[in-house]
């Protein structure tokens, strides 16, 4: 018996090696013996030669140093495939041979990637417009709450504006300003979905991002394209065996580059000298900033599922994001589902359904106050013991920063819900009919409850001051808007012989519509469960609403041309209505033409073997905004006016208090661009030149109108404004031959631009930035400036003694600052009549930078790989609004202050004296906004195939990463990076501090 056994388990043991093949080879450089190293070989299942009705294996390797690899394969295993990035992926099809030698093909020309330009997609190599665009997988790398942060520095022409806190939308500009009043967002594009905001969206699930910069790649939107479209594709599954992945990043975050405060020590001599007073040194001192600020976690997990057939395709995704903030009481919470399903009914007819739902759950904190407060406490007040608060309102009319904020309990919610479904039908091959329609629903709501607390011995280490809220209050506002979009297209596909015709015609509708509700009261009790607007005094109650709604409605077209892959041209027209704007000018026409030139495939060039590909480009076109209040053409009457016939008693009533234009129009920009494109080396030197003017006219600007007619303000709200930017743009990446397990990248990009008003046309000056403390602009947007150029006094340094305060004087001999005395700034008597006043104010330049650029580096060795992000701007301004706040002697100033400021005999020029703050806005708070920062750094590890399959996985990887990992900035404030409107922009109040996150974290599939 046992030799039976043993004479069978022989014969399976021979058949089953039998069975097995082993298959090896070499994988080359197609033209040359180089061996490439590390390109990824994966086994499949299935018989035939379609690829498509193969199931991939756990199976697989990589090429050794010298570009050989060896496969066993079972019997059912009958193909495997080869990728390398830069080259043409290959697939094998196993038959009796078992030898393979594989020549990989450089993808030299790069005419099969394809970008996403709007209702379509079009090859690389046809595109005439300006375009950038950014792979999903280069912004997932980096811990940041929206993909649009992640976007920062890796597109030339793309300025992204960060404020870092939790739950905030970056401001995206493209290509300079071009407007001053109406709306300045970027228009994103979801999966045909139009929205201002991506914060819903999991960065995870983005496939690419797909930027049309210049006005012959946006007009095809019409109104929406006037500040630039960010056209995002999100992920979809593939025919084959289920693939499941798990992401997760887990990083602890903190403050940077904070501003060192003067101690109890340093604060005592200082004010001592402003006021002539000796102030007490208690023997401590209180850091604020430490108080109110701390480490934080933040947290992210995604879980996605992805696979189908050849009828049905599927991806579902899960996504989790926390951020813990920075900010004591602040906490962000968001929570991702995602499905897209793609189904195959037949040869002609396709459809899917793609949804997007979003949860928000964001703890808020009262910074804006309590910022503000931190910088200007005393550091000689104990900041809370056992309970209680320090007093700094009863020391120096200023409101104790914890207190600020663990006195008021503000929580945001948010529900938002993205849906798309398509259509598409091709009933012959050159025709593709598709309708899709979208819509988005959010619903937001906010409630605000400040505690009741007074300024006595339960609340205060001391009782006194100013600092109370003897009545409890709660605030509730929720806000809901829906808007549907329904596009509908015919796409026309043909090539004869050299030419290939490309015909888009269309329709779009929008609809948008808005409601929001906010109520007020008092004395509402402190218990969380009762926090309802019902519980509080009636008699208190304050309540509002608002709400719009606007439709568009448009016809488009787009014709492609190419002849013989050498010359190309496209042309667009769109036609678009607003309700936004008054019936006489609703619509608006918005074309667009570009032509490109390859002359890499002119005969002349075919012979240079370093030139790969050489285009030249050149577009121009028209596009429109309409972004203006619903009613901004609309004369509406105010109620409760009163008004007293013949001297008698007043009457209640109505009037028109508001004079309205009725003929406003379209904002409109007109684009010039020219390009070229470049490849060396078989593209591993790629990049292009880019130089454009873009004019925005007819721009929305208030205009004087004299009292007599009636209006309240006496201004009137019109198209008169015109804004120019010009600019040159630079991008280019190396990619570097693998050799011997080590290969590196390096990219970089960097825009040019000059931004000014050519025209307000009898528009009145827009005077912003106020902040206070008598300081109630501090920018003009005027002609021949930038859009929010800071408008303030020159100082020309610090009087030095008493005799040089009688000197300044005018020609006449009258004392120019005769109030002043040594310590003084000395300020520019700009038009000459020996006063100092707002007509002696100068421009010294705005935030818009005149250059911003990224740069990128990576290196792969082995199974490690290496990254490297850079991002900076420079030659703009910034303005140090918290250092302007100082409205007292008490208010604490800044270590750097209280050293090198001006005393007696030190010739200082560019620091007062101890003063007691109220300064006028001059240059001394206008600061360089020049900063460089390593935006982040990554390292991680791709596990070895043969832990990977022991492990039953088909890929994994282990990280760390830093975002923002040092900044160097010529700035004394917290942060160079201030966003805000155009008009206000570049002002530090109370901004949220700038941290730095380190993190790591693992990504594996199944």
């Amino acid at each position: 018996m046992r030799k039976v056994i043993f004479t069978i388990s022989f014969f399976v043991l021979v058949l089953s090696l039998h069975a097995q093949r082993t298959v090896t080879g070499r994988i080359v450089e197609s033209g040359t013996n180089d061996g490439v190293i590390g390109a990824s070989i994966m086994v499949y299942k299935g018989q035939g030669t379609d690829i498509k009705t193969y199931v991939p294996t756990l199976k697989g390797t990589v090429t050794d140093i010298d570009g050989k690899y060896e496969l066993s394969l079972e019997p059912d295993e009958n193909a495997f495939t080869i990728t390398y990035v830069g080259f043409v992926s290959q697939t094998i099809f196993v038959t009796a041979e078992s030898t393979y030698n594989i020549g990989l093909k450089a993808d030299t020309k790069l005419l099969e990637e394809v970008v996403v330009v709007g209702y379509g997609t079009q090859r690389k190599v046809d595109v005439t417009g300006a375009t950038s665009s950014v792979k999903g997988a280069e912004l997932a790398k980096q811990p940041v709450l929206t993909a649009t942060q992640a976007l920062q520095g890796k597109a030339a022409g793309v300025q992204i504006i960060s404020s870092g806190e939790p739950g905030s939308s970056p401001i995206v500009r493209v290509r300079g300003v071009s407007s001053a009043i109406a709306g300045t967002a970027t228009l994103f594009v979801v999966d045909g979905i139009l929205t201002d905001d991506i914060s819903n969206i999991n960065t995870n699930d983005i496939v690419s991002m797909d930027i049309l910069k210049d006005a012959s790649s946006t007009a095809i939107y019409g109104a929406r394209g006037a500040n630039g479209v960010i056209i995002i594709t999100t992920k979809k599954g593939a025919s084959g065996a289920m693939t499941i992945n798990y992401n997760t990043t887990v990083g602890y975050k903190n403050a940077t580059d904070l501003v060192q405060m003067a101690n109890s020590s340093e604060y005592a001599n200082y004010v001592g000298q402003a006021t002539g007073n000796s102030v007490t040194n208690p023997g401590f001192s209180t850091d604020w900033y430490d108080q109110i600020l701390r480490g934080a976690w933040y947290q992210s997990h995604g879980l996605s599922l992805s696979g189908g057939s050849d009828k049905m395709t599927y991806f579902l995704s899960g996504g989790y994001i926390e951020d813990q903030g920075i900010v004591i009481d602040n906490k962000f919470r968001r929570l991702n589902l995602r499905t897209n399903l793609d189904f195959k009914i037949n040869k002609m007819v396709k459809t899917g359904i793609i949804t997007n739902f979003s949860n928000i759950n964001n703890k808020t904190v009262n910074l804006g106050t309590a910022y503000n407060n931190a910088y200007r406490a005393a550091p000689i007040i104990q900041a809370k013991e056992n309970g209680r608060y320090g007093n700094t309102s009863s020391y120096q009319n200023v409101g104790n920063p914890i207190l600020d904020i663990e006195n008021n309990n503000a929580r945001s919610y948010g529900n938002r819900i993205q849906a798309t479904g398509y259509l598409e039908v091709k009933p012959l091959d050159w025709i593709t009919l598709r309708s899709s329609m979208g819509g988005e629903l959010v619903s937001y709501s906010d409630k605000n409850y400040n505690y009741r607390f007074l300024n006595d011995e339960v609340t205060f280490l001391t009782a006194g001051g100013n600092q109370l809220n003897p009545k409890s209050n709660l605030s509730v506002f929720k806000d809901n808007y829906f808007r549907w979009v329904w596009d509908n297209t015919v796409t026309f596909n043909k090539k004869i012989d050299a030419h290939t015709f490309t015909l888009l015609v269309g329709s779009t509708a929008e609809e948008y519509t808005a409601e929001n509700i906010r109520a007020f009261r008092q004395d509402v009790p402190a218990d969380k469960n009762l926090w309802y607007i019902g519980t509080g005094d009636a008699n208190t109650s304050t309540n509002g609403g608002g709400g719009e709604k606007w439709t568009r409605s448009a016809y488009l077209s787009r014709l492609n041309y190419n002849f013989d892959d050498r010359f190309l041209f496209t042309g667009t027209m769109r036609y678009d209505g607003s309700s936004r704007l008054s019936k006489d000018n609703r619509w608006g026409f918005f074309p667009s033409v570009g032509a490109g030139w390859v002359l890499t495939n002119e005969s002349f060039l075919k012979d240079v073997n370093y030139l790969d590909n050489l285009k030249l480009r050149a577009s121009w076109g028209k596009v429109g905004n309409d972004r203006v209040p619903t009613d901004a053409f609309v004369v509406t009457l105010e109620p409760n006016q009163n008004y007293p016939f013949g001297g008698g008693l007043a009457v209640p009533g109505s009037a028109i208090t508001q004079i309205k234009d009725p003929n406003l129009k379209w904002e409109i920009t007109e684009e010039l661009d020219f390009g070229l494109d470049f490849g060396f080396l078989k593209n591993r030197l790629t990049g292009e030149i880019g130089y454009y003017t873009k004019t925005a006219k007819d721009l929305l600007i208030n205009v004087n109108v004299p009292s007599v007619v009636g209006d309240a303000d006496g201004l009137v709200l019109t198209n008169a404004a015109s804004i120019k930017n010009t600019g040159l743009e630079i991008a280019a990446n190396y990619r570097s031959v693998a050799k011997k397990n080590f290969s590196y990248s390096i990219g970089g990009n960097a825009t040019f631009n000059k931004n000014k008003v050519i025209g307000l046309n009898g528009g009145q000056p827009i005077l912003d930035g106020g902040i206070g403390a008598g300081q109630q602009y501090t920018t003009k947007t005027d002609n021949g400036q930038e859009v929010g150029s800071f408008y303030v006094l020159q100082v020309l340094g610090v009087f030095q003694t008493d005799e040089e305060v009688l000197a300044y004087t005018t020609t006449d001999g009258k004392a120019i600052q005769p109030a002043s005395i040594a310590g003084d700034f000395k300020y520019q008597d700009t038009n000459g009549d020996g006063v100092i006043d707002d007509l002696d104010r100068v421009f010294v330049g705005s935030y818009q930078p005149k250059v911003y650029y990224g740069a990128n580096f990576t290196v792969s060795y082995r199974n490690f790989d290496f990254s490297l992000d850079l991002y900076g701007n420079a030659g703009n301004q910034v303005y140090n609004g918290k250092k302007a706040f100082r409205q007292q002697a008490e208010d604490n100033i800044e270590k750097d202050v209280a050293y090198n400021r001006w005393s007696r005999g030190s010739g200082i020029q560019d620091e007062p004296g101890a003063n007691s703050g109220n300064q006028p806005a001059s240059t001394y708070f206008v600061e360089s906004g020049d900063f460089i920062r390593i935006n982040n750094v990554s390292l991680s590890y791709n596990l070895p195939q043969q832990m990977i399959e022991r492990l039953k996985m088909s890929s994994a990887r282990v990280f760390i990463t830093s975002q923002n990992l040092f900044t160097l900035k010529k700035y004394s404030g917290f942060t160079a990076e201030l966003p805000g409107d155009p008009t206000r922009s570049g002002i530090e109040l109370n901004a949220y501090p700038t941290s730095r996150t380190i993190g790591g974290g693992i990504n594996v599939s199944f």
